[in-house]
């Protein structure tokens, strides 16, 4: 949970940068990868991970632009990775401009839960990060190249000097 909005505002800069790194790797080819047609595509999981800003939000107070629809999923990987930059924006600039640390212990229903916007903020955070991991795996599938999030990808380590892990 945070108690300090400016504790999220950090966190978020480091998380929603590498998200948006991501989502700037994908190509419109790679938007229809799938593990099956019984699971969501690359660029429906890259959608929705746009979407759920707004969609996690819409149980507070906060005013703000972005998408809350993830579906149909568009057809452009440079209009999502664009639209996750315009919604991360503009939800930063609501907390900034709605919100104080105040604001992150005021308590909401969130899944027939009473839970702080503090909880609520962190659980955002993980959610994005778990939709991550999905497109990550998706990305190798369609053969593009998986930026590093917390540490090199394997194409990386050339980079620092280094061998990569080997397989």
């Amino acid at each position: 949970m945070f108690l300090k909005l400016d504790h999220f505002l950090k966190s978020w800069e480091y998380e929603s940068g590498v998200t948006h790194k991501l989502l700037s790797a994908l190509t419109d080819d790679s938007l229809n990868q799938e593990i099956t047609s019984q699971n969501w595509t690359l660029g429906r999981v890259a959608w929705h991970t746009v979407c759920s800003i707004r969609i996690i939000a819409s149980n507070t107070n906060l005013t703000f632009e972005a998408p809350a629809k993830d579906w149909p999923v568009p057809d452009s990987a440079q209009f999502i990775a664009d639209s996750y930059k315009q919604a991360s924006n503009s939800f930063i600039q609501s907390l900034r401009n709605q919100w104080s640390d105040k604001d992150l212990e005021e308590r909401i229903n969130f899944f027939g839960q009473e839970i702080p916007n503090g909880s609520l903020l962190l659980f955002l955070i993980q959610h994005q990060n778990h939709h991550r991991g999905q497109m990550t795996v998706l990305m190798r599938q369609a053969g593009l190249t998986v930026p590093g999030i917390y540490g090199p990808a394997k194409e990386e380590w050339a980079t620092f000097g280094m061998e990569a892990p080997k397989m």
